[in-house]
């Protein structure tokens, strides 16, 4: 039609003049679409280690691309200035990204790509672009592993050596050789040498590609069962996984639902594998269980709990055990103990690879793996994924599947005989099932414990009808006006560029709440942010749910009363104590031995009525089938670290149903905070259960939070 022909005209041109400037640089639009991946993912705080490659060679082709478009002599002034405008528009969105997280900045100073993993991903971009490189280019070599010292030179001062573990050393002073270990081969070039892998290995589970729970095929359950002890009986879940060590497997990422008997398993597996001398590295609240596990599940082993300076071990034990916060002290002789085994309980603990407590643990798992042909090596964790699928990297390193820059031989091999690359969509489950067929197992209680009784949370509102409550409500109203002001502001210096009437923009109000969500981590207790709000309406419903744990424990005999700070714990246990209620007290700043104490207690002296725990002191590790409920005074900030609480009590010995009763503040952040909880799985539901879910729910819960009260006060929630 007349009227509509000039417009598809126009249209035609723009997309003809868009051909030709991609002509003249085909790298630009790569790189435009990768800057807006790492800009997303920096948005939702997810930066791992692949988006930080990432960002580092989009900033040199820049830089390069820059140079080669300013001394191009075959194209127009015209063409160079909207090809440099366009470079300009990358880099300015590399700025912003790094001024959201600062620790970017660095990476923008580097002039070329210098790891392996970064010159693949350039040499990438670039064939994509259709360019042609040279042949040097074209074949990337991994460069030597350089060998770590376990003990780092910062900590080399604080070693020690206990004078037991003296004394077995010159009892035996060279280790036994294993002479199953041979020379390394030279590792032969594969097909997928050339390719960057880590990215779509964390997508594939990110995905949830293919569907299917992430664990691996395990053996059959055994006729008879050969392990258990007198008066012990190993579960059918249990015994499969103990034979799937009988085959031969040595490297696990134990990931069953907590309350399965992770502990018992690991306990077993090493009498099965003769994993001796075992090291367990675990947190401060469960060494006692674990020792007492080890001479509950194998009486003819020795167990020694590593305490402070470890002046009092038994240096001729089978099993040592300790906690991470002292394992940096004891790294050197722990390294040339000659250690068969190590278990990781907990192994979430060493997402984070900045921090000393996971180098310590991965440069000691390294040390076996030079010294030991096949080791044992154990990860447990319920819940492996927190925040981001790239939680995985630390437990895939510590088992030896990736180095973090690439996937390990045995998995690169699986990896190679999909016949796929990550170019091809079938390449994404076949790489999930090679990843899962390296050791990860996935049980959930409903699947193999048919016998646990059922589990159900509970709300109960509270109203905050006293003058605390409506200083919180009000609060509450001036953290969303800050936050909707902020919005406003950004909106009108870029301009609404065509939001319609009442429209909001999601992503501008996802840049409002990351920041909001900086700024109050930064300012700790010394402002009006969302952790000191939230915390306020724990002080406010400590006594509302203290009542009310009093009340059940009249009804229904023992509970188990959780709170995260200190002050709600008082406040409670004051509250029993009127009442005339014993009690029991889970904190972390117990003693071991005492935190043992009080765990028994309330499991075996029927006039101990509540346990009164901190939610991250005692969330895990602890078993308290007395209980069949659970009061949760305080909400946490993750849907994983509330199910750990629960699942103390909901576990295996429990032979009653369990429900959880969480206290929520009415009229408050508290309640919208209890909905995301509930909606916030979807990542590890995703990755390690293959179910279908929204994959934005991976969020945190304070992100979630500040982007709920920006768009109620924008009116738009």
């Amino acid at each position: 039609m007349p009227t509509t022909a000039p417009a598809h005209t126009a249209q035609r041109r723009r997309k003809s003049s868009s051909a030709r400037r991609d002509d003249d640089a085909p790298i630009i639009p790569i790189l435009a679409r990768k800057v807006r991946e790492v800009e997303a993912k920096a948005q939702r705080g997810k930066l791992g280690p692949t988006n930080r490659v990432k960002f580092q060679v989009i900033a040199f082709l820049v830089r390069e691309e820059r140079a080669r478009v300013k001394a191009d002599t075959e194209i127009t002034d015209a063409v160079r200035a909207e090809l440099l405008k366009r470079l300009d528009g990358v880099a300015t969105i590399l700025a912003k990204t790094a001024a959201r997280d600062t620790s970017l900045i660095q990476l923008l100073e580097v002039d070329q790509a210098t790891s392996p993993v970064a010159r693949r991903m350039r040499r990438d971009w670039l064939l994509e672009s259709g360019a042609e490189l040279p042949p040097d280019e074209l074949i990337i070599t991994d460069v030597a592993p350089i060998a770590v010292n376990v003990v780092p030179a910062a900590l080399a001062e604080r070693q020690v050596v206990p004078p037991q573990v003296e004394a077995r050393q010159m009892a035996n002073p060279f280790l036994a050789p294993d002479l199953s270990l041979r020379a390394p081969k030279e590792t032969p070039r594969r097909r997928l040498d050339s390719w960057e892998l880590m990215g779509p290995l964390y997508k594939a589970f990110e995905t949830g590609a293919g569907g299917s729970s992430a664990s691996m095929d395990l053996p059959p359950v055994p006729e008879f069962d050969r392990l258990s002890p007198k008066g012990l009986e190993v579960m059918p879940h249990q015994s499969r996984f103990l034979e799937s060590v009988r085959d031969g497997h040595r490297t696990f990422l134990l990931a069953d639902e907590p309350g399965l008997g992770k502990t018992a398993e690991s306990v077993l597996a090493a009498s099965v594998a003769g994993a001796y001398p075992l090291l367990a590295v675990v947190p401060n609240v469960v060494k006692m269980n674990w020792a007492r596990e080890v001479e509950r599940w194998t009486p003819h082993r020795r167990a020694t709990v590593i305490h402070g300076d470890g002046e009092d071990i038994d240096a001729f034990a089978d099993v040592f055990i300790v906690n991470y916060e002292i394992l940096d002290r004891h790294l050197s002789w722990l390294g040339s103990l000659g250690l068969k085994g190590m278990v990781v309980d907990e192994a979430h603990f060493i997402k984070n690879l900045s921090s000393q407590r996971s180098q310590n643990v991965l440069a000691l798992a390294s040390r076996i793996r030079e010294q030991v042909h096949n080791p044992l090596l154990l990860a447990l964790t319920g819940t492996p994924l927190i925040n981001d699928v790239e939680d995985f990297d630390a437990i895939w390193r510590f088992l030896g599947w990736t180095t973090g820059e690439k996937p390990g031989p045995a998995l690169m091999e699986k990896l190679d005989e999909t016949g796929l690359t990550p170019a091809d969509k079938a390449f994404y489950p076949e790489a999930r099932e090679a990843v899962i067929s390296m050791g990860i197992v996935r049980r959930k209680k409903k699947d193999v414990a048919a016998d646990l009784p059922d589990k159900l949370i509970a709300d109960l509102p509270v109203e905050l009808d006293d003058e605390f409550g409506r200083s919180i409500r009000q609060a509450e109203r001036e953290l969303g006006e800050r936050l909707a002001a902020r919005y406003r502001r950004i909106i009108e210096a870029r301009g609404d560029r065509g939001l319609a009437i009442g429209e909001v923009d999601a992503d501008i109000v996802r840049l409002v709440a990351q920041n909001e969500l900086e700024e109050a981590k930064a300012a700790g207790t010394g402002s009006e942010n969302v952790f000191t709000m939230v915390r306020r309406i724990g002080q406010a419903k400590a006594l509302l749910a203290a009542d009310y744990a009093a009340q059940l424990q009249r009804s229904v005999g023992k509970v188990v009363f959780f709170a995260k700070h200190i002050d709600v714990m008082d406040a409670a246990e004051a509250h029993f104590a009127s009442a005339g209620l014993k009690t029991v007290s889970l904190r972390g700043d117990q003693t071991t031995t005492a935190r043992q104490q009080a765990i028994d207690s309330f499991n075996n002296d029927p006039d101990v009525g509540i346990a009164v725990c901190s939610l991250t002191a005692a969330g895990v590790g602890v078993n308290m089938q007395a209980s069949s409920n659970v009061v949760l005074a305080e909400l946490s900030w993750t849907a994983a670290e509330q199910t750990q609480a629960i699942d103390r009590v909901h576990r295996i010995g429990q032979d009653e149903p369990v429900t959880a009763w969480r206290i929520i503040a009415a009229h408050t952040i508290d309640t919208k905070i209890a909905e995301l909880i509930d909606s916030k799985q979807g990542l590890a539901q995703r990755a390690l259960d293959g179910e279908a879910v929204d994959p934005q729910s991976s969020d945190s819960v304070q992100l979630s939070a500040l982007m709920h009260l920006t768009r109620q006060a924008l009116g738009a929630a």
